[in-house]
Order: C-alpha cells, then sequence, then structure tokens
C-alpha cells in the first residue's frame, strides 16, 4: 500500500511498487480513467480497463451519474465481481480517477482504490506500458441500492446556504470563483447561466491537495489547506466545480485521507446551481 503520511484510511492509495507486484493478480483490476479520453489508447499500463468518463460515467439524456443496470454492465465487461479490488489512475493528477472511485462508492463496492500519483508518475519513473486491450472474462456484477449520503441534490444545497455548521468548498479555479470564467480555461464556455460561486462557498482549488508529482499531500499539510479555509471536520461539507469530477478529488480527500465524517459531492455543481432562477449567488 501507499506510505501512511498520516491518512485516516490509508488503504484507499496504492503506490505504484505495490501496482507493479499486483500487475498479474487476477484478483486486481486496473482502470484507467483519463481527461483526454484518447490518452489509454495511446498506451496504458499492462492489463488495464480504459472507462470513457463522458459515456461511460454519465448518462447524457438525464444529465446524471449511470443508473445502476449502466454500472453494472460495465463492471461486468470490465471483468470486475464484488470482492475484486478495483485499482483507479489516471492522467492530471487522478481527477477523473477520483471521479470514478465516487460512482463505485455510491454503488457499494468496497474494494476500491486510487494509485498515488497516478499516470504522471508511473510514466516518470519508467513502468511498462502497453497498447495491448486486455480481453477480460465478463462476470455478472450486480450493485448496491445508491447510496446518496455521499451525494448533494439540489435542493439539499440550497437549503444549506447560510446554515450554521454547514460548509461548501468550490474546488474550481480563482477566475472560476470569481465569476470571470464559466469553465476552465482549457475546456469550452458551456454550462451554467451565471458566473460566480454559491454564497459563503470558499475556494480551495482541488489541485492544491497534490504535489507536483501528481501524489497527494501529507495528512497534516491537507488539513492546514482545509483547515485554514474553515473546511474542518465538525461541519457538514459540500464540494462542488463545475460539472462534479474536480469536486470528486477533494471529496476522496476530505472523506477518505482525512477522515471528515460528513461530506457529499455535488456533481450538479456549478453547471446547475448557476442556471437556477431566482437563486442568490456570489461573486
Amino acid at each position: 500500500m501507499s506510505q501512511q503520511q498520516g491518512y485516516v484510511a490509508a488503504d484507499a492509495l496504492v503506490d505504484t511498487t505495490w501496482v507493479v507486484q499486483h500487475l498479474d493478480d487476477p484478483h486486481v483490476r486496473l482502470v484507467e480513467v483519463d481527461v483526454d479520453t484518447s490518452a489509454y489508447g495511446t498506451r496504458h499500463i499492462p492489463g488495464a480497463v480504459g472507462w470513457n468518463w463522458q459515456t461511460q460515467l454519465s448518462d447524457t439524456l438525464r444529465r446524471d451519474v449511470p443508473a445502476k443496470t449502466e454500472l453494472e454492465k460495465l463492471l461486468s465487461e470490465s471483468g470486475i465481481a464484488p470482492e475484486t479490488t478495483v485499482v483507479l489512475y489516471g492522467d492530471n493528477n487522478n481527477w477523473f480517477a477520483a471521479w470514478a472511485f465516487w460512482h463505485l462508492t455510491m454503488f457499494g463496492h468496497r474494494n476500491v482504490r486510487i494509485m498515488d500519483g497516478g499516470r504522471k508518475k508511473w510514466e516518470a519513473e519508467g513502468r511498462p506500458m502497453t497498447t495491448a486491450v486486455p480481453q477480460h472474462r465478463a462476470t455478472q456484477y450486480q450493485a448496491k441500492v445508491p447510496d446518496h449520503s455521499i451525494r448533494a441534490f439540489r435542493d439539499q444545497v440550497l437549503s444549506s446556504v447560510g446554515v450554521p455548521g454547514r460548509a461548501f468548498v468550490d474546488v474550481r479555479s480563482p477566475r472560476e470563483y470569481s465569476g470571470e470564467l464559466l469553465a476552465p480555461e482549457n475546456l469550452p464556455q458551456e454550462g451554467a447561466q451565471r458566473g460566480g460561486h454559491i454564497p459563503g462557498a470558499v475556494n480551495i482549488p482541488w489541485s492544491q491537495a497534490v504535489h507536483d508529482d501528481g501524489t497527494f499531500k501529507s495528512a497534516d499539510e491537507l488539513r492546514e489547506l482545509y483547515g485554514s479555509k474553515g473546511i474542518t471536520p465538525d461541519k457538514e461539507i459540500i464540494a462542488y466545480c463545475r460539472i462534479g469530477e474536480r469536486s470528486s478529488h477533494t471529496w476522496f480527500v476530505l472523506k477518505y485521507l482525512l477522515g471528515y465524517p460528513n461530506v457529499r459531492n455535488y456533481d450538479g455543481s456549478w453547471t446547475e446551481y448557476g442556471s437556477l432562477v431566482g437563486v442568490p449567488i456570489e461573486r
């Protein structure tokens, strides 16, 4: 496993050495999820399957998480059983690996990990990569009923604004938080009708939780980062971004690395909130 560095749930992470030691383990399934959906096809860790976040981890018609049957289909085709240890990794400091982790956790898969450092660290270390797409024996996966205790919905968000003991962390860039941009600079300007942030939300960009090599900062560093902005474990925390992926990374940090007891990811995020009629925002 990854060096603990004071994490509350240290087994939620594995390091690259652990992955090398388990490349041929039939009880472990590697899954790559990238912002750049073409990256997997160029090369990937041997034995890893690739998931497309745009088509396989979202229902584009309902603008929602996948239906239970669709997630079961994805896991079955990936050769994943309920007892399989799923190790997720990807580009951009595991941004979408965390998004997939949130999905699997919500649907009750317990044996799920993130490879600390992601694709960036694996490549930097000169670890083996391949273009061969593996053929894993399909399973008949049955997911649990979704656990919505880790997910925030619109009405819950609206009822939490300004309530003592509840806090919002906006994990977007400072220019998105201020309302200058509606989306990350490298992505199309689409989504919400207005720029700004949820009243009272503090801005802690998601990428501040990792080092330059893509690995997560220590627990002490993370507690200082979030605690100094009032994001503390005694509060009910809701993390959000533009469409919920970056905030799933922060959700993972707060819930698993720091052990915050009540953290939710608002996957409607600013795309939903910033387009609601009659709802106040701040700039």
